[in-house]
């Protein structure tokens, strides 16, 4: 049981860890109104592993602190990533195209209001509706599932191991 938590927390942290460098690393096109954040490709992860939830919202949270956002984008962005998580989770027994659904939705419900009130941007919310949707369905969807079919053969190896004591 141990060894479970241990693995648990482990995957965690390191889909936190690679969330938080893709966000630094593509920042100039992972903020504003118009937005293809790469990172948000691991949002297909729960599919994989539950811990993948805890990880893309912890990642997300320091992702957007590190990257300068607002605090009601970094309250706001997370949950909406770790509710696109959860359902994403929800849905790993369904068809795998199902599964970058709840991110894209999430993400295209809320981070638009937060661009509109919390950074001021002067554009219709359905205007950025779209962008957010259009840049959810490059990352979670193209991205996602090309992630998700490389990592599928492996998926026992790399999620599922146990460790030894």
């Amino acid at each position: 049981m141990k060894n479970k938590n241990l693995l648990f927390m482990t995957q965690a942290a390191m889909i936190a860890a690679v969330y938080v460098a893709l966000t630094y690393i593509f920042a100039p096109i992972s903020f504003s109104e118009i937005q293809i954040r790469i990172a948000e490709a691991l949002t297909i992860l729960p599919v994989f592993t539950p811990a993948a939830i805890p990880g893309l919202f912890i990642g997300c949270l320091i992702g957007n602190t590190v990257g300068g956002a607002l605090l009601p984008d970094i309250v706001c962005g997370s949950l909406a990533t770790l509710i696109g998580a959860f359902f994403t989770w929800k849905l790993r027994n369904a068809h795998p195209f199902l599964a970058p659904i709840p991110p894209i939705v999430s993400n295209t419900l809320v981070v638009p209001f937060v661009l509109k009130y919390a950074y001021m941007v002067d554009l219709p919310i359905l205007l950025m509706m779209l962008t957010v949707c259009i840049g959810e369905i490059l990352s979670c969807g193209v991205l996602g599932l090309i992630l998700y079919y490389a990592l599928r053969p492996y998926k026992d190896r790399i999620f599922h191991t146990t460790l030894v004591a």
